[in-house]
């Protein structure tokens, strides 16, 4: 089984300041680390995908590092960074890739036998999604050859419609070029965020998946006539298991323990009541 932990839409900012004057976004990352940590298991990359400053301050993305990659190393894991519309080209490649070059962010991953590559699905000054031609050929060529494990794509922008009004204006335009490039390639999932609300959906026959968001979370169902952005925390877990792809939602907040069991003594209750 291979594992990797998606964290999306940090948002982090300089200087302590707070998101939307009134979320840590520093303190819920560290959180979240802290809870992948305490977890033990097996972990074999660690996906950012995008939105990681919330204004390219390259003192945030210092931060984002300092806090992300001793994590990674105590869990084995690859740290891959994918850019977001929130973002800054230059400040990205600087303190996270350590180049100045301000090119798009494709790139692609070896994780063991399972292949992942990053699309940078920004454009300057903009917040929808977009891919270029160039772009699109480049992937095209890349998955020309199959990875043992198959492929994780990795893109900030979902190529799906939302129902929130606001992030269906910011998805992914010309999603159907991109389908026309996956289309019978071995990509077994699509993993993105910059909706902060959790959903799926399905590309060219690939599911898509959209991960809940760190820094705060966008109400799905309000009341009619509004949007609202809401308390909330949450990071994904990707899982390859017997050859398919599984995504879980993880909620970061506090919660009361309803029960806590042991593996076997939970399995031999579930067995017993299978009859």
């Amino acid at each position: 089984m291979t594992t990797l932990i998606q964290i999306s839409d940090t948002h982090l900012l300089p200087g302590g300041e707070l998101l939307h004057g009134r979320v840590d976004t520093a303190a819920a990352l560290e959180g979240a680390l802290e809870q992948v940590l305490a977890g033990g298991g097996r972990v074999d990359a660690l996906l950012l995908t995008g939105d990681l400053t919330d204004g390219g301050a390259p003192e945030a993305y210092r931060k984002l590092r300092t806090l992300v990659e001793p994590a990674a190393d105590k869990l084995g894991a690859s740290p891959v960074y994918a850019m977001g519309n929130h973002d800054e080209r230059r400040a990205f490649g600087t303190e996270l890739l350590s180049t100045s070059d301000d090119h798009a962010r494709d790139a692609v991953h070896r994780i063991g036998e399972l292949r992942v590559i990053v699309l940078d699905s920004t454009t300057p000054g903009r917040h929808e999604g977009r891919l270029e031609p160039e772009q699109l050929g480049w992937l095209r060529a890349e998955l020309a050859t199959p990875a043992p494990l198959g492929t994780v794509l990795v893109v900030h922008h979902p190529p799906l419609p939302s129902p929130v009004p606001g992030v269906h204006l910011l998805r992914l335009r010309d999603a159907q070029a991109l389908a026309g490039v996956l289309d019978g390639t071995d990509v077994g999932i699509i993993v993105t965020g910059h909706a902060h609300h959790t959903g799926c959906g399905v590309l060219a026959g690939i599911p898509v998946w959209i991960s809940p968001a760190l820094a705060y979370r966008v109400d799905a169902l309000p009341p009619q006539g509004r949007q609202r952005g809401l308390a909330g925390s949450g990071i994904s877990r990707i899982d390859l298991i017997d050859g398919s792809f599984v995504a879980t939602a993880i909620g970061i907040d506090p919660a009361p323990v309803i029960y806590d069991e042991d593996d076997e003594t939970m399995l031999r209750r579930i067995q017993a009541v299978m009859g």
